[in-house]
């Protein structure tokens, strides 16, 4: 069986709620989000605003040389405060992405939970321990990254 993983993310940014959450409801800002050496590509769901139901097929390099397709459903949607995004197909046994928006003063707090689970389970503890946790980290820390730089220093 294998081991269930959390990982956690919050920031707060100088842009009121509205703003941030038309960005976020725009699919194909995803690829803003996603390190350039992942060569993210969004082959299909990218044409309309977020919804609930909506399919986003994406390609992404996991490692040199290695693409996957990666295939998500937007399954909850509650504008302007939260959002969820599940893997139907992919690299994860488990994928569930929590997005939530906070409106405070000075700007807006978006808060990411992501739960997830690798296949193969020894095997996918093991490269989680050994590679998949570092990766995940970097990915959130370069979205981080743009995120402030669209929107405002974090001050958080």
């Amino acid at each position: 069986m294998s081991k269930i993983y959390r990982l956690r993310r919050e920031q707060i940014v100088s842009a009121n709620l509205d703003r941030v959450w038309e960005f976020f409801a725009t699919p194909r800002n995803l690829n803003l989000l996603t390190p350039p050496e992942m060569h993210f590509e969004i082959l299909y769901g990218d044409d309309e605003p977020m919804h609930e139901g909506q399919i986003i097929e994406y390609r992404i390099q996991l490692v040199h040389g290695v693409r996957v397709r990666w295939l998500t459903e937007i399954t909850h949607v509650e504008p302007k405060r939260r959002f969820i995004d599940e893997q139907r197909l992919g690299p994860y046994k488990l994928w569930h992405h929590g997005h939530r928006f906070v409106s405070v003063e000075g700007g807006t707090k978006i808060e990411d939970h992501v739960i997830y689970a690798l296949p193969l389970g020894p095997l996918g503890d093991l490269a989680h321990a050994l590679w998949v946790r570092r990766r995940l980290n970097y990915i959130f820390d370069f979205r981080r990254q743009v995120i402030a730089q669209i929107f405002g220093a974090s001050r958080s």
